[in-house]
């Protein structure tokens, strides 16, 4: 009885808690204002090192070619025994091939 009691004096929102007209507002506590400045500050100091990038533009405009990446990879794949890894190319009338009998319709 005890119990029921409570439960039927206790005030509640009617439908979902943190929808509509009577939503239940959590209060913002400490523990939720440090974490939202951390958050904050870490958001500040990505965009400082985003302003500031490490190497400046005519830096970054040769740099690739210097390393002369694109060209071992396309010695890679032009070598023979690359190529002879892959599969050969096959057309459909090679797959369907087998469905040839004979010529003559009947």
């Amino acid at each position: 009885m005890q119990l029921t009691l409570i439960n039927f004096f206790k005030k509640t929102v009617p439908g979902h808690i943190f929808r509509g007209k009577r939503r239940f507002i959590k209060p913002v506590s400490k523990r939720a204002m440090e974490t939202l400045r951390r958050d904050y500050e870490r958001q500040e100091q990505n965009m400082l090192w985003l302003r500031h990038p490490y190497l400046t533009v005519e830096e970054s405009s040769g740099h690739a070619k210097e390393l002369g990446k694109t060209e071992a990879k396309l010695t890679m794949w032009n070598e023979r025994q690359t190529l002879n890894k892959m599969k050969p190319h096959v057309t459909i009338e090679e797959r369907l091939e087998h469905l040839k009998v004979k010529e003559a319709w009947d």
